[in-house]
C-alpha cells in the first residue's frame, strides 16, 4: 500500500499528549529523551509538555517520535505534507533538515510569532460552505473596514480568514449578506499566514540563515507554493510561510496524484485526517496520537518495503 503522511499543525494539542506513547513505546520515548536534551526541557514531564509556550516543540517532538515508529515498522511515504508548523514535523522526516537543528528553530519561531502578535494582535475565523470567489471577495470588502486576508484554504469549502477586529467584523457582515451562514471565530490572538506575521517572518529569515538543509528522502509538498520543497527554496519558503496563506487543500490533491492510497495523520487530533476526507473521493484516512490509533495503523496498514 503507497501512503502519505500528514504532520499536524497547532490547534488540537491535548492535556497530557504521548503520555502513553511514552510510556509504552521504545522508540517514541527515545526521542522525547532527546528532545529534553537538545532543548533543556523535561517534556517527558506532562507540564512542561502542555505548556502554551512549548505547545510548537512539543508537536513536533510528538510527530517525530511517532514518525520514526511508522519508518521503522511500515516505511517510508510516498509523500507527506504539514499544516503550518507540521511542515518541520515533515521535513524532519524526510530529513530535510537535522531534528537537533530543527527543535531550536522550531522554538525560536514560537517566540518569533508570539513577538508579533503582541505588537499587532490580530483575530481569525473559519468561514465553512463557502467558495473561494466569495471569501477573497469579502475579505476585499471588508478591508474598506480594516486589513483582513484569507489566511489558510483548508478545503474546496473550509477557509480561514484573519486580520483586524474591524475588518473581520465587515467581512463577516459581507459573507452573511452573501448567504453563507456559518463564520465561525477561532480562539486565536494572532492573524497567522497573514502580513500581520511580517515581523516573526522577518526574524525567522534571519535565524534560518544558520540552519543547514539537505536533499529531502520523499517529497514534502509546501503550502505557501503548493509544489514539493526544493532545497535551494526551503528558507524563503518557511519564511514567507507566516505571512503567506497555506493551500493545504492543493497539498492533498497532489498527494493523491502521487497514487497514495491511505493517508495517516501524525501528531494530536484529526483535522487533517478529516480534511483528506472531505477533499480526496473514497481515500482511506487514519490518524496516530495515541497507544489505541497506533495499534489501529499496526493492524491495518501493511506494507511491503
Amino acid at each position: 500500500m503507497k501512503l502519505s503522511y500528514l504532520f499536524s499543525g497547532q490547534g488540537k494539542q491535548f492535556a497530557e499528549m504521548g503520555q502513553d506513547l511514552y510510556r509504552q513505546e521504545p522508540l517514541y520515548r527515545h526521542t522525547i529523551d532527546e528532545a529534553s536534551e537538545i532543548l533543556g526541557l523535561q517534556l517527558s514531564d506532562p507540564a512542561v509538555m502542555d505548556a502554551p509556550e512549548n505547545t510548537q516543540v512539543a508537536i513536533v517532538a510528538m510527530s517525530t517520535g511517532i514518525y520514526r515508529i511508522l519508518e521503522a515498522e511500515i516505511g517510508a511515504p510516498v509523500g507527506a505534507a504539514g499544516l503550518s508548523l507540521g511542515e518541520y514535523s515533515a521535513l524532519i522526516a524526510a530529513r530535510g533538515i537535522q531534528f537537533e537543528a530543527a527543535l531550536p528553530l522550531v522554538r525560536d519561531r514560537s517566540r518569533y510569532m508570539a513577538q508579533a502578535g503582541q505588537h499587532h494582535p490580530g483575530k481569525m475565523a473559519a468561514v465553512l460552505k463557502a467558495n473561494p470567489d466569495v471569501v477573497e471577495e469579502a475579505c476585499r470588502v471588508g478591508s474598506q473596514a480594516g486589513d483582513i486576508y484569507p489566511a489558510n484554504y483548508n478545503t474546496t469549502s473550509q477557509i480561514v480568514i484573519g486580520g483586524s477586529e474591524d475588518g473581520l467584523a465587515a467581512a463577516t457582515d459581507y459573507l452573511h449578506e452573501h448567504g453563507i451562514k456559518r463564520v465561525v471565530p477561532l480562539k486565536m490572538s494572532v492573524a497567522s499566514h497573514t502580513p500581520f506575521m511580517q515581523e516573526a517572518s522577518e526574524l525567522l529569515a534571519d535565524r534560518i540563515k544558520k540552519v543547514a538543509f539537505h536533499d529531502l528522502k520523499f517529497p514534502v509538498i509546501s503550502n505557501t507554493t503548493k509544489q514539493p520543497f526544493k532545497l535551494e527554496e526551503i528558507k524563503q519558503t518557511l519564511t514567507e510561510q507566516l505571512v503567506k496563506p497555506t493551500h493545504f487543500v492543493d497539498c492533498l490533491q497532489l498527494l493523491h496524484k502521487m497514487d497514495s492510497q491511505a493517508m495517516i495523520e501524525i501528531g494530536p487530533g484529526d483535522t487533517l485526517m478529516k480534511f483528506a476526507a472531505k477533499t480526496i473521493p473514497n481515500v482511506t484516512t487514519y490518524h496516530i496520537d495515541s497507544v489505541e490509533t497506533l495499534n489501529n495503523v499496526r493492524a491495518n496498514v501493511k506494507l511491503v518495503k
